[in-house]
């Protein structure tokens, strides 16, 4: 649990929660992140993971917080390019966990919603 806040604290711009809190218990299944992650290395790796994507007909938006350590680029070019109906929003000031985003969590549910409502 610690590992996975120090993570949460690296990955975010200004978090709203960030502190590890010992009292709140999650049960962590790290055999089961470990046994899915390793999958999908695999079906990233043998490019199988974006044929998956050219299955998915429905639209897809990708929110993406501007200082999210996972690279823009790598979510965007791929994706727009096998499917359909897709759309990237750069959040300002944002890492990779927007609910969590002290100056980006209003607007990145506000997307969500919009999105959900149109769908």
């Amino acid at each position: 649990m610690r590992f996975g806040a120090l993570f949460s604290k690296a990955d975010a711009y200004d978090p709203i929660i960030c502190e590890f809190d010992e009292s709140e218990v999650i049960d962590c299944r790290v055999d089961i992140f470990q046994s899915v992650w390793k999958d999908a290395v695999e079906l990233r790796r043998s490019g199988k993971l974006l044929e998956l994507g050219k299955h998915i007909k429905c639209p897809v938006v990708a929110i993406h917080g501007d200082y999210d350590p996972h690279p823009a680029e790598g979510v965007q070019k791929p994706l727009s390019a096998i499917l359909k109906s897709f759309r990237f929003i750069r959040l300002k000031n944002c890492g990779h966990l927007p609910w969590i985003e002290r100056e980006a969590k209003v607007k990145f549910y506000e997307i969500l919603n919009e999105e959900l409502h149109h769908a």
